[in-house]
């Protein structure tokens, strides 16, 4: 790790770091045990990092990261422990205490070095409890927003990458989100609101993984409400983009299987979304 510099890498600096302090009685018990107050930052901050890389104690190290910072505030020390505690909550996957520490840094050490990996940690904190595609999205939506902070605010850091990979990820997790309920309605002949499920990932979810298949529900949506225009110009951009596709494939037999081809027809949202997106006619 950067933080901590070799002490944090090394690990026969934290042994012997860890045996100082237990005969001093840090990590010893009875009534011999030393208060944490007679011990210094560094010791302290050494202790956390040994509990963290050598024990995998991510609990304890979030401890003594936090006493650096209770008992020596204004230090040097206490800056550094403050985004490792972050660290180590993240590490012990205890988010909301990640989140709570990570912004307290950014508070407090706005134009610091580690700002970008503290704000890379509350973006992880939300990102990493992104679960199935079933759940609510509300975490999902934060993740965005955070990631996005960490790749406007600080581009040239080396988390910024990262951040745009796991947008991308997130991005393309809640265009699933809408798929899955269109899916659902479909299922259920519910047509409509399919459809603007469907629209909803077209229109605003374009760029994921899952346009190809939300073209080809329309395409199923629309011939189930006889709206043939709408079907035929859906299976046209489906054949542009997506032409060696299932999606495709399927689309073109529903198509053709009553008769209709894949091509523009009519005037409506989808026929615009063709001449922009296919011709190249914005205005």
């Amino acid at each position: 790790m950067r933080l901590g510099g070799s002490a944090f890498r090394n690990f026969a600096i934290l042994a012997v770091t860890a045996l100082t302090l237990s005969g001093c009685g840090l990590v010893g018990g009875g009534d011999e045990e030393r208060p944490l107050e007679s011990f210094s930052a560094e010791e302290l901050y050494k202790r956390a990092e040994f509990e963290l890389e050598s024990e995998g104690n991510a609990e304890e190290a979030a401890r003594f990261f936090g006493e650096v910072e209770r008992l020596y505030p204004y230090s040097e020390w206490a800056r550094r422990a403050l985004v490792m505690q972050a660290f180590s909550y993240h590490r012990g996957r205890d988010y909301e205490a990640t989140r709570s520490a990570a912004q307290r840094f950014l508070t407090t050490y706005p134009a610091d070095q580690d700002a970008a990996w503290a704000q890379y940690l509350l973006a992880l904190s939300y990102y990493d409890q992104i679960d199935d595609v079933g759940r609510d999205q509300g975490l999902t939506f934060q993740a965005l927003q955070s990631l996005r902070d960490v790749i406007e605010r600080y581009p040239d850091s080396e988390y910024a990458r990262s951040a745009i990979l796991k947008f991308d990820l997130a991005f393309d997790h809640l265009g699933g989100k809408e798929m899955e309920i269109g899916r659902y309605y479909l299922k259920r002949g519910h047509y409509i609101a399919a459809v603007n499920r469907f629209r909803v990932v077209v229109e605003d979810f374009q760029t994921t993984t899952h346009t190809a298949e939300a073209l080809h529900r329309l395409v199923e949506a629309y011939l189930s409400l006889g709206l043939t225009d709408e079907a035929q110009t859906a299976g046209a951009i489906l054949g542009f983009n997506y032409q060696s596709t299932v999606w495709y494939e399927d689309s073109f037999a529903l198509l053709t299987g009553q008769g209709l081809r894949p091509e523009t027809s009519g005037d409506n949202w989808l026929s615009t979304i063709f001449r922009q997106v296919v011709r190249g006619e914005w205005l």
